[in-house]
């Protein structure tokens, strides 16, 4: 097993690597006690499967060589579910790895159901068992387990073959159109940094009015500015429980402040007290014009269970037809919006529209009926109506 500690053996492998046509990535990490994931041990290997291991945690290493090669732009950086490592590649570079291809959403267009695991993907494609044992170790402590490391560095031994294997069948389907949206969505910024002022969506907040919602808005924004830059979990800093009393009681100065409950009694003097006190201002200030509006939920939307129930009957029959995970076709909500007669749902644009969405559409209008024969869900047809 191959562990870099050192710059200059960075330096030498990350050379090989950018005359690579495409190299596989995985992190290890932990984020249990801190905003920004700590990196603990980057994973890679080359077309041809050889596995390294760079210890990030190394006091001689820099990992600038590594930074550089995740940049390059004429590699392609191959990952299974990508969102958490790009994450960390992306607080300690500023910048988005690109090219990025997600096995994950790949397998889901190639038949291997919702959400396929790596472990899934290796035993199905590679025809090879992982290891799992070793996954919530504590990648801080140093040195690592020779368990640890062969684990760490299964996570990229097969990902070559898994990647081949499905950049093949897409090609052969020609349903990489079909995944071009969630690989795009990887490379936006906004989908690992949240701006503060829109914090508060995060939140559950069932029936609170603008006015509550302008304050939770202001009061949100806060505890995301003090946990980011102190690096702590939101939780550590202040419980969304505790914004949601703050925003609906309006405390006007510490007193109220700590009768706020679960509040941690150092804080309505402190700083940060008067930092939320001011935001609770900001938010009763607010004109009424600007307050936002009640997030819209699916659930607000008016639409007949039964409808929506056959609805993902339909779904599931379409997805399996055509082998590939059904939540990447349409989600709940677009089954709602469809059987309330609304037609915005991504699920009725692009190749969703032609392999689910046209059919949907003919369903609610009962121009389509769903029936069984021989055990098997079939669909109908009619030009004259609903069918019985």
């Amino acid at each position: 097993m191959t562990l870099i500690t050192d710059t200059d053996r960075l330096k030498t492998l990350c050379d090989e690597l950018n005359e690579q046509p495409f190299i596989c990535i995985d992190t290890e990490f932990i984020r249990e006690r801190t905003y920004w994931p700590k990196l603990c041990l980057v994973q890679v290997s080359d077309p041809d499967g050889r596995p390294f291991a760079i210890d990030p945690l190394s006091n001689n290493l820099d990992l600038s060589p590594l930074f550089a090669l995740m940049a390059n732009p004429k590699i392609t950086k191959v990952l299974h579910a990508a969102h958490q490592d790009i994450e960390i590649f992306l607080h300690l570079t500023g910048q988005l790895p690109h090219p990025i291809f997600d096995t994950q959403i790949a397998a889901m267009v190639c038949g291997f159901g919702e959400s396929a695991s790596y472990e899934n993907l290796a035993r199905k494609i590679a025809d090879v068992r992982i290891d799992k044992s070793s996954r919530f170790s504590d990648w801080s402590n140093r040195p690592l387990a020779k368990r640890q490391l062969q684990y760490a560095l299964s996570d990229v031994l097969h990902l070559p073959q898994i990647y081949l294997t499905l950049r093949e069948q897409l090609a052969e389907t020609q349903r990489g159109i079909w995944i071009a949206d969630e690989m795009a969505a990887l490379g936006k910024i906004e989908e690992y940094i949240i701006n503060p002022i829109n914090a508060w969506k995060k939140i559950k907040t069932r029936g609170a009015n603008p006015r509550t919602l302008a304050i939770l808005r202001e009061v949100t924004a806060v505890r995301e500015e003090w946990a980011r830059h102190r690096d702590m979990p939101r939780q550590h800093v202040i419980r969304d429980q505790s914004l949601l009393e703050i925003s609906s009681s309006r405390p006007t100065d510490p007193a109220e402040l700590g009768k706020i409950r679960g509040l941690q009694t150092n804080i309505p003097k402190s700083k940060l007290g008067s930092d939320l006190l001011q935001a609770v201002n900001r938010g009763v200030a607010l004109a009424a014009d600007k307050c936002p509006q009640p997030p819209k939920r699916s659930e607000n939307v008016q639409a007949p269970t039964a409808t929506v129930d056959l609805l993902k009957v339909l779904l599931k029959l379409r997805a399996d037809q055509h082998s590939i995970a059904a939540r990447l076709v349409a989600k709940n909500s677009d089954l709602v919006q469809i059987a309330a007669g609304l037609e915005t749902p991504a699920a009725l644009t692009g190749w969703r529209r032609e392999i689910f969405g046209e059919d949907a559409l003919k369903l609610v209008k009962g121009q389509l009926s769903l029936t069984i024969k021989s055990g098997q869900v079939l669909i109908k047809t009619s030009d004259i109506g609903c069918l019985s």
